[in-house]
C-alpha cells in the first residue's frame, strides 16, 4: 500500500530554528510542514501588516527554509507552511527572494480567502453573533480569519506546486492537504479525512508527540538536547506510523502520542474541522516498534457547513509587574503589599477621575497559589516568593501611573522586597479573542499560482447539532469498599491540558485499561468541576467524554481561564498546568491495587 512521510518542523510562532534542519537532513520526508498561528499570532501579525505592507507574515519561516533551499529542492521534499499569517503574497515574495539568492527556482503557491478583516461589516449587518454566548459583533475587529481546510492545499500541489503558504486555517490542514492531494481521497471520504486530520492533530504541535510536555518526563529527559521532531508514515487506507529521526532524543510511545491526541480536543466524537467532523473515541494507539505508535480506527462524518471565524478586538489595556518577597512569613507579606498597591492607586485612580481597575490578579508563584484551596500544607510557610500583580484598565495613563507607585513599595512597605524582574513594566494593549460562525458559502477559496488565480470547490457539508450525538453508555465503575487506599492520579493516568478559548481542556489517559472503573468513579464531572472550582467562573462548568479506544477521558473546564490567551492575567492562561494539578488528585482504589502499583509510574500500556 502506498504511503507518504510528512515531517512536523513547527509547533507555534517562534519554536526552534533546529527541526527543519534535522528533518531535512535526517527525516527521509516527502513533505515538510509548518504551524505557526494561534489567535494571537493573527492579531499581531496584522498589526504588524497595518505598520508596513511588507509585514504580516512568520518571517521565522523564511529564515529557517532559507540555508536548507538546496537541499529541499534536491530531494524533492514539498513543503507546507501557514506561515502567511495575515499576508500570504509577501511572505511568498520573500522565500522567492532568498530561493534567487540561493541560485534555487521554487515553484511557490499561496493559499487565499481566509482574511475576512475587510469584510466584517458585511458580517456585523448580517446579524453574526458570537459562537457560543450569542454576543453581539464587537465594534471593530483588528483581525477576521476563517479557518479554512485541506483542499486548497491539495489543489495547490494538483497543479504543480513545490511549496504552498497558506494563511489561518485548521492546524491539521497543512498534512491533510498533501494526503487529498498524494491519495485522491474525495470530500465523502469521511473516514479517511478523519485519520489524516489526526494524523496532522498529532505532529501539529511538534516535539510534544515525540517527549516534550509528556507526563513522564523523566523517561525523556536525557534526550532534550536534541529532541527529536515528528514524521508520520501515512498509508492510503488512512492508518499512520508515528516516528521521528533514527538518533534524536525524545520519545515516540503509546503515552507520548496518546497525550497529545487528547491534546485541546473538546469533544472527542466531534471534533470539528471544515472537512470532516472526526471521532477520536475509537482510534488505538498500539507500540509496533522502538519509538513507532501505529494509529488507526478515527472515523469521519459530514463536516458542518459553516467555517469557524476567530477575530481579535481590542479591550482596553493591561499591566504585569513581578518581583521577589524574601524572609520569614514572605507570603504574607506579599499579599499585604499586593493589597495596599492595589487600593493605593485607586485612591489616586479616584482622585483624577479614572475609575477603579477594570480587572486585577495577583499570584504568589512558590507558595502553590494556583493550587487554591489544594495547596499542600505548609505552602505559605515559604520564605521566597515570586509576586505577580497584572491589572486592566481602560485608560493607558492609569496603568502608566500604577507602574511608578510599584518602586515605592520596596522601601515603604514590607521588608524583603527585591529584584523587580525586567525593570519597570510597560502597557500593553487587550486583545480579546471573538469567535463566530459564517457559512461556507459565504467564503471565496482561490489558489494563487504563478500569476494564475483558480476558485477552489469547498464541500459545503450540513448544518450541526451537537444535542443530536447520543449520550455515551456507562462503562464499568467502582464503588470504594472499606478497605480502599488513595493513591495519586499519577500513580494511574497521564494527562496533558490545555486551552480551548476560554475553556481548559485535560486529556487523561490510563496507564492501564484495569484502572478505568476507578479513574471513572472517582473523575466525576462534579469532582473535577470542584477540584478546579477556584478557577472556574460562575458560569463554567465541566463535561467529560470517553475514548474506549485509548482506554481515555477528556474533560472541557468552561470558563476557568480568566478569559483565556492574551486578555487573562493569569500565569497560566492557556491551562497548560491544568492535566499536572489533576494529577495530584486522590483516587481510592483496592488495597491490593495500590500495594500492586510498581514505585514508579508505569509505561502506558497501548491497544
Amino acid at each position: 500500500m502506498k504511503s507518504i512521510r510528512i515531517g512536523c518542523a513547527s509547533a507555534f510562532w517562534g519554536d526552534t530554528s533546529t527541526a527543519a534542519e534535522q528533518l531535512v537532513k535526517r527525516g527521509k520526508l516527502d513533505y515538510l510542514v509548518f504551524d505557526y498561528l494561534a489567535e494571537v499570532t493573527m492579531s499581531i501579525l496584522a498589526v504588524q501588516r497595518m505598520k508596513d505592507p511588507a509585514q504580516g507574515y512568520a518571517r521565522d519561516f523564511v529564515e529557517v527554509m532559507a540555508p536548507l533551499l538546496a537541499e529541499v529542492k534536491a530531494q524533492g521534499i514539498k513543503v507546507i507552511s501557514n506561515a502567511g499569517g495575515m499576508n500570504v503574497g509577501a511572505c511568498r515574495d520573500a522565500l522567492a527572494a532568498a530561493a534567487e539568492a540561493a541560485g534555487v527556482t521554487l515553484r511557490i503557491a499561496v493559499v487565499e480567502g481566509d482574511d475576512l478583516t475587510a469584510r466584517q461589516g458585511e458580517f456585523r449587518a448580517a446579524g453574526i453573533t458570537e459562537m457560543e454566548s450569542g454576543a453581539p459583533f464587537p465594534g471593530m475587529l483588528v483581525s477576521m480569519n476563517a479557518y479554512l481546510g485541506g483542499p486548497a492545499v491539495a489543489e495547490a500541489l494538483d497543479q504543480g506546486a513545490e511549496v504552498v503558504i497558506t494563511g489561518r486555517g485548521v492546524d491539521s490542514a497543512v498534512t491533510l492537504g498533501p494526503l487529498m492531494h498524494e491519495f485522491g481521497w474525495g470530500a465523502t471520504d469521511y473516514d479517511r479525512l478523519a485519520q489524516g486530520s489526526l494524523a496532522g492533530h498529532v505532529i501539529e504541535c511538534g516535539a510534544q508527540c515525540t517527549g516534550g510536555n509528556f507526563t513522564d518526563w523523566q523517561t525523556v529527559a536525557d534526550g532534550y538536547e536534541d529532541m527529536g521532531f515528528p514524521f508520520v508514515d501515512i498509508r492510503e487506507d488512512g492508518s499512520f506510523v508515528v516516528g521521528k529521526p533514527e538518533g534524536t532524543g525524545g520519545a515516540v510511545t503509546v503515552g507520548t502520542v496518546g497525550e497529545q491526541m487528547l491534546y485541546e480536543i473538546g469533544d472527542p466524537r466531534a471534533y470539528l474541522l471544515p472537512d470532516v467532523r472526526c471521532d477520536f473515541t475509537g482510534a488505538t494507539l498500539t507500540q509496533v516498534g522502538p519509538d513507532q505508535v501505529l494509529v488507526q480506527g478515527a472515523v469521519g462524518a459530514t463536516p458542518p457547513d459553516t467555517y469557524k471565524v476567530s477575530g481579535t478586538t481590542p479591550r482596553g489595556n493591561r499591566i504585569t509587574s513581578t518581583f521577589l518577597m524574601g524572609g520569614r512569613d514572605a507570603a504574607a507579606k506579599a499579599g499585604r503589599v499586593s493589597q495596599a498597591l492595589i487600593a493605593k492607586c485607586e485612591r489616586l485612580f479616584a482622585e483624577k477621575g479614572w475609575g477603579p481597575f477594570s480587572e486585577t490578579s495577583v499570584e504568589l508563584l512558590g507558595a502553590e497559589a494556583m493550587y487554591g484551596p489544594h495547596a499542600r500544607a505548609g505552602a505559605q510557610a515559604t520564605r521566597e516568593v515570586v509576586v505577580k500583580i497584572a491589572a486592566k484598565h481602560k485608560e493607558k495613563a492609569a496603568l502608566v501611573l500604577f507602574s511608578k507607585e510599584l518602586a515605592q513599595a520596596a522601601t515603604g512597605m514590607a521588608p524583603g522586597l527585591t529584584g523587580y524582574f525586567g525593570g519597570r513594566p510597560s502597557v500593553q494593549p487587550v486583545v480579546q479573542l471573538w469567535s463566530c460562525k459564517v457559512p461556507k458559502r459565504d467564503v471565496a477559496v482561490t489558489v494563487d499560482f504563478e500569476g494564475k488565480r483558480t476558485d477552489v470547490a469547498i464541500f459545503e457539508g450540513s448544518p450541526w447539532d451537537p444535542a443530536a450525538l447520543p449520550a455515551q453508555p456507562a462503562g464499568e465503575t467502582w464503588t470504594p469498599t472499606a478497605d480502599a487506599v488513595n493513591v495519586p492520579l499519577i500513580r494511574l493516568a497521564v494527562a496533558r491540558s490545555g486551552d480551548k478559548g476560554d475553556h481548559g481542556n485535560v486529556g487523561v489517559m490510563a496507564r492501564d485499561p484495569a484502572y478505568l472503573p476507578y479513574i471513572r468513579a472517582a473523575l466525576s464531572e462534579q469532582r473535577v468541576a470542584e477540584y478546579f472550582g477556584h478557577l472556574i467562573a460562575a458560569n463554567g462548568s465541566v463535561s467529560r467524554w470517553e475514548l474506549p479506544g485509548s482506554h481515555s477521558f477528556n474533560f472541557l473546564i468552561r470558563h476557568a481561564l480568566g478569559g483565556g490567551g492574551i486578555a487573562s492575567l493569569r500565569t497560566d492562561p492557556q491551562g497548560k498546568c491544568f492535566g499536572q494539578m489533576l494529577l495530584d488528585i486522590e483516587i481510592p482504589v483496592p488495597a491490593a491495587v495500590a500495594a500492586a502499583l510498581p514505585g514508579t509510574p508505569a509505561p502506558v500500556r497501548g491497544a
